[in-house]
């Protein structure tokens, strides 16, 4: 591979929570070459938005090399944040939203954020339980990694 070709990989994200806050779980499915990778993990006490930011940052994190990225996710707070670019004015004013309140979650926000410099991303919205298959399989993978 020469030094300016990336490897475009996808990835479906989901999360899930079994009362909100209450125990959850987050998938991701990476796409690459015609194979897929599944990962999934739980948290006991947690909430859906926690669940769906943590999916996209461990599928940004398992890439072992700068990549080009679709992510596709069926969260508007995730897709939003990028495609809105919430997260600059979030830095400039010091982790807090419009309203002035500290942003939620600000720890998985810096830390995809952080997933986010390594790659070329791209966001894009889809459907939950709209039949798309790697996305129902994520959200199978989400609610299934909840601790029991």
């Amino acid at each position: 591979m020469g030094e300016h070709t990336q490897k475009t990989v996808e990835i479906y994200t989901d999360g899930a929570c079994s009362g909100n806050p209450g125990p959850g779980g987050w998938a991701a499915i990476l796409l690459y070459a015609g194979r897929a990778r599944e990962l999934s993990g739980g948290e006991r006490h947690t909430t859906n938005q926690r669940m769906e930011i943590q999916a996209v940052a461990e599928g940004l994190r398992a890439l072992k090399e700068p990549c080009s990225v679709v992510v596709y996710s069926d969260s508007a707070y995730v897709i939003n944040c990028f495609k809105q670019r919430w997260y600059l004015n979030w830095q400039k004013n010091g982790w807090r939203n419009s309203k002035g309140d500290p942003v939620q979650n600000r720890d998985l926000w810096e830390m995809l954020l952080e997933q986010t410099k390594r790659h070329r991303v791209r966001f894009e919205k889809v459907r939950g339980h709209a039949g798309v298959d790697y996305n129902e399989r994520c959200d199978v993978l989400a609610r299934s990694a909840v601790p029991r």
